[in-house]
């Protein structure tokens, strides 16, 4: 559940606003957001909504006694805004895939009047070919492996005849899950009035794109989130071992098809970390009807005719000699994308693309041929090559949005995790261990490995799914987690802890503290967090708690401290706050200490602080 936090900390002379809301349109002074943890405690046990600091320096507490939530931005709007003079949008989207989406509707919530262009159908690649139709085909696929799967069933005690399917009817789940996302896209936009603008866009110049053959709009900002379409170079390789490839295996294959995976380099799933590679090619390919062939390109395809199979004849990767003539029902090309900017009008603002992607700084600003920003253009998505992953997009698309609200954002793209939908799952995020090796003999630092099976996790055991395996890779000086990557159950789900402490710059002596529910898949990254040797002691800026004695009682009081930087007009501020909470009547247990998460439940629910301390407040 999510609530805004508004603090007033005032100095001598002049107040600071800490606030968990974006900043107000009607301030002259926006403030960075803060990052508040409460030591697991449930936001609603803090009733305060105001603090203020008096002159004599003590801290007082609003009367409140509920949690209220302080909307200051733009947040809550239902309509799109108005647009500064002298043009039709503060920002123009070209591009309605799941990045511009993301952007678009951040964007109304900043307040900006936004339209989004669209020259095919809203969603793109992902929506409506990509990411969403393969995930309705995966869940098919999924669902009759575990039918088929006979001693897997017996281990439960289940018996199950005969599994089949219909064709039309995976298809037409597939098709439906489409459509359906596509129509929710469509409808938030249209919900908070983003004009949705069709036709193909062009930029004239800096604030100005051509939509369609001849309306002109202007914009303050404008993005660039065309995305990409299929690439399939000369020398064609057919399916491929990454992503895409190896998750239209695992759908074929529970539909008992055969399969043959033609790989250029010479090993399969190049792009994953070569011990997770090797565990999910022994998992995932050679038990299933998968041959394959590495090193070497499929030259020529000859499609099926006259009741002739397709035919693919292969060269060596290296030498570019024939190798041999494979003959199939089918082929499929998963040789990657190219992105999608041509007719973009690029050479109108001096941009010249590298291999066909828009060339951008580390805040998605647009360069020109001469390696400068060109004011205003941004890039986000595929086009710009950085990670083509859509959930990148999104977040790029609300990065730039930060930015031409007047607040800086950089979006830290070791922190994006990637998954494939395969099953098991794989997933990850951050370097894989030979990048961390390399990274680390560059700048002079160690690294350790940490590993955990999914053989010792209890859910996965109740399931009966114990192949599995989470690999951390981190640094043991300081606790900097620069990797984690993992096969088996739910995979894709469990990445997520890991991504947001590389994203919050959690270190592993503070994560490993983390209370996950048993038994559950989470555990796997609670024990592979606490099984890493760290030889820092706490250190982040997230929580420090201790228990407190006051007198010879078993009265207590419960300190949680912070700090924060603090972003204002006069420049950044450090603050340390501790919260404090008096609790009465706790039993004495093991010398005198007391669990914490024996009395979370109790804290949440009954008590809120009885006041705040500013311990420091120096520039």
């Amino acid at each position: 559940m999510q609530a805004s936090l508004s603090l007033s900390v005032a100095s001598h002379a002049t107040p600071v606003a800490i606030t968990r809301s974006s900043h107000s349109s009607s301030s002259s002074t926006s403030f960075a957001p803060v990052n508040l943890r409460f030591c697991g405690l449930r936001r609603e046990a803090f009733g305060f909504s105001d603090l203020k600091q008096s002159e004599s320096r003590r801290a007082r507490l609003s009367s409140a006694r509920r949690w209220k939530a302080v909307t200051v931005s733009a947040s809550a709007a239902s309509e799109n805004g108005t647009a500064a003079k002298s043009f039709d949008y503060d920002l123009l989207i070209i591009g309605a895939g799941v990045g511009g989406h993301g952007a678009a509707l951040h964007a109304v919530e900043k307040g900006l009047k936004t339209a989004i262009v669209e020259g095919d159908v809203v969603g793109g690649t992902c929506v409506n070919r990509g990411c969403v139709p393969s995930k309705a085909l995966l869940a098919v696929s999924g669902r009759m492996r575990e039918l088929q799967t006979e001693h897997h069933l017996k281990a439960l005690g289940l018996q199950v005849s005969a599994a089949g399917y219909d064709r039309q009817g995976v298809a037409d789940h597939a098709n439906n899950l489409a459509s359906k996302i596509r129509n929710n896209l469509t409808n938030s936009m249209k919900a908070l009035g983003v004009d949705i603008l069709t036709g193909v866009g062009t930029i004239l110049g800096p604030h100005k794109v051509k939509v369609g053959s001849s309306n002109v709009v202007t914009a303050k900002d404008i993005i660039i989130a065309t995305g990409s379409v299929p690439f399939v170079p000369k020398g064609i390789e057919v399916d491929g071992s990454g992503y895409i490839g190896l998750e239209f295996s695992d759908v074929y294959t529970a539909l008992g098809s055969e399969v043959t995976f033609v790989e250029a380099l010479d090993q399969l799933m190049p792009g994953f970390d070569p011990e997770i590679g090797k565990l999910a090619q022994r998992v995932l390919i050679n038990p299933r009807k998968i041959d394959y062939h590495t090193g070497v390109f499929a030259s020529k395809i000859t499609p099926a005719k006259d009741g002739k199979p397709v035919t693919i004849e292969l060269i060596d990767a290296k030498t570019k000699e024939p190798k041999e003539t494979l003959e199939v029902d089918a082929a499929l090309i998963a040789t990657g994308r190219a992105p999608f900017t041509q007719g973009l009008g690029l050479e109108n603002i001096n941009v010249v693309t590298q291999r066909g992607f828009v060339p951008v700084d580390e805040r998605m600003r647009v360069i020109d041929a001469n390696g400068k920003l060109v004011p205003n253009i941004y890039c986000i998505g595929d086009a710009n090559g950085k990670m083509m992953l859509a959930h990148v997009a999104s977040a790029q698309g609300i990065s730039v949005v930060e930015q031409v609200t007047g607040r800086d954002h950089v979006l830290n793209h070791l922190s994006i995790p990637a998954a494939c939908f395969t099953h098991p799952e794989i997933s990850m995020v951050g370097l894989t261990e030979p990048q961390a090796r390399e990274k680390a003999e560059k700048e002079g630092f160690e690294i350790s490995v940490a590993k955990t099976s999914f053989k010792a996790n209890t859910k996965a055991l109740a399931e009966n799914e114990g192949e599995g395996l989470a690999k951390l890779i981190y640094r043991p000086d300081n606790g900097e987690i620069l990797g984690v990557h993992i096969f088996g159950l739910h995979a894709a789900d469990l990445i997520h802890e890991a991504s947001n402490a590389i994203a919050l710059g959690t270190r592993i002596q503070d994560i490993k503290f983390a209370v996950h529910a048993h038994p559950t898949l989470s555990e796997v990254l609670d024990e592979l967090f606490k099984s890493a040797k760290v030889k820092a002691q706490v250190s982040s800026p997230g929580v420090s708690g201790q228990y407190a004695y006051q007198g010879e009682s078993d009265q207590r009081v419960f300190f949680s401290e912070k700090r924060m930087n603090i972003n204002n007009s006069s420049g950044t501020r450090t603050v340390r706050v501790r919260e404090v909470f008096w609790i009465l009547g706790m039993w004495e247990s093991g010398g005198g200490r007391v669990s914490l998460f024996m009395f979370d439940l109790i804290l949440g629910y009954f008590f809120r602080p009885l006041f705040v301390l500013v311990l420091e407040n120096k520039w």
